[in-house]
């Protein structure tokens, strides 16, 4: 299985972007997929999380309100929209996968993991 991301870039305090995670080599509409960031220095962040079956959704407290993430299983795609940016939210973005139906938050819960996409928020 392969998962890579895209999307990241460079936006001003208040914008937006939508990440993606297209998967390759397995089915998305039987995996969790989770989103989490890494700013320099700091502990990989769980952001937002996606079930396999019903989509319920979990989001992080610091993004609740702002992001929203949603899954196509025609295309084997996840996506992440941001919205309301902050320059805290500045971090390299990862999309992760498990085969299981479940919400999960922690990194050592997933079996897939994708390279990584750069989002700065700054002006």
């Amino acid at each position: 299985a392969q998962l890579v991301e895209s999307g990241g870039g460079l936006v001003q305090p208040g914008g937006s972007l939508r990440l993606s995670c297209a998967a390759s080599g397995v089915t998305l509409d039987y995996y969790a997929i989770g989103w989490f960031r890494q700013a320099p220095g700091k502990e990989r962040e769980g952001v937002s999380c996606i079930e396999s079956g019903d989509d319920s959704t979990y989001y992080a407290d610091s993004v609740k309100g702002r992001f929203t993430t949603s899954r196509d299983n025609a295309k084997d795609t996840v996506y992440l929209q941001m919205n309301s940016l902050k320059p805290e939210d500045t971090a390299v973005y990862y999309c992760a996968a498990v085969d299981r139906d479940i919400i999960a938050t922690r990194p050592l819960s997933y079996n897939y993991w994708g390279q990584g996409t750069q989002v700065t928020v700054s002006s």
